[in-house]
């Protein structure tokens, strides 16, 4: 017995390639995407949206893996934040496999993909901090066969969005063979959902620091000018060790520029930022401070 109405019987379509899950987006309009479901299943769940059809990608086997491409990893969407942590991803791209591990139990690390975590967009989205740092771009592909490249950073920002019938096929990351470290911390012990996360990559080949901050924001944030600012500390020749000093004013400066103070009153006071936000800005420091530490020593 149930006190439910009964719920309407979406249609599924299972396509096989990536080109047909994009004729089915385009031929039912109303049609939602789903691959892992994680977060899709969540929101149906809590009545928050009623699909008028969907479109599974788990079929998708051209997404569900990687290829190296001119110094490159050409990463499918359909990629689960289990297979990303596995031994050999990380030792490709070890910031995203550490990402991967720390994104939740182990139900949702074997169904949640790359792509729908792109897709989704979440703030606290453990994958979007290192694609961020990492400048990563997607592969969008679109009715006709089309395909389209788009950096990461400007779907998440809202400065390119995806057209109707278009998906995310594939990631391009570029391959750096230097230290990357993610680190997050949470209000619980365990897995769980970001409070603030740090994604930090070092780039010999360029001599730079990239740096981005999850969940404390709509979007990941790079503070480029403490980047650049410890990027010129750095002897890229030696043992590229940095005094603690420099470690804690680095932690202090990407806290700065990602929570600022308050701007001045009118009549020059400045109001203090609420003890939440100074405990958060507080968390951001050290997160940085010692993922540019891990990646250093």
């Amino acid at each position: 017995m149930t006190t439910q109405a009964p719920q309407a019987v979406q249609p599924v379509r299972l396509p096989a390639t990536l080109d047909e899950a994009v004729a089915a987006l385009a031929a039912v309009p109303a049609a939602v995407p789903v691959a892992g479901g994680t977060d899709l299943m969540t929101s149906v769940n809590r009545g928050q949206l009623r699909p008028a059809a969907l479109v599974g990608l788990g079929r998708i086997s051209e997404i569900r893996s990687w290829q190296y491409l001119d110094g490159h990893a050409l990463l499918g969407a359909g990629l689960t934040h289990a297979r990303m942590g596995r031994p050999d991803f990380a030792a490709l791209i070890p910031g995203l496999a550490a990402a991967a591990r720390a994104a939740g139990p182990p139900q949702i690390r074997n169904a949640g993909t790359l792509g729908g975590n792109i897709a989704s967009a979440a703030p606290t989205g453990d994958a979007l901090p290192v694609l961020a740092a990492l400048e990563a771009t997607l592969i969008i592909a679109g009715p006709g066969g089309a395909r389209r490249e788009i950096p990461v950073s400007h779907l998440l920002a809202g400065m390119e969005m995806l057209a109707p019938a278009e998906l995310i096929g594939f990631v391009r990351v570029p391959l750096l063979h230097a230290p990357q470290v993610f680190l997050k911390a949470t209000g619980r012990t365990g897995p769980g959902r970001a409070l603030a996360s740090v994604a930090l990559v070092l780039d010999p080949g360029r001599r730079g620091v990239r740096c981005a901050v999850g969940a404390v924001a709509p979007m990941p944030l790079r503070p480029l000018e403490a980047e650049q600012w410890v990027a010129s500390l750095i002897d890229w020749e030696g043992q590229r060790a940095l005094v603690p000093e420099a470690l804690h004013a680095f932690g202090e400066y990407v806290a700065a520029a990602c929570i600022p103070d308050p701007e001045p009153a009118p009549d020059g006071t400045v109001q203090e930022l609420p003890p939440a936000v100074l405990h958060l800005r507080r968390t951001v420091a050290a997160l940085a401070r010692r993922a540019l530490g891990r990646a250093l020593s």
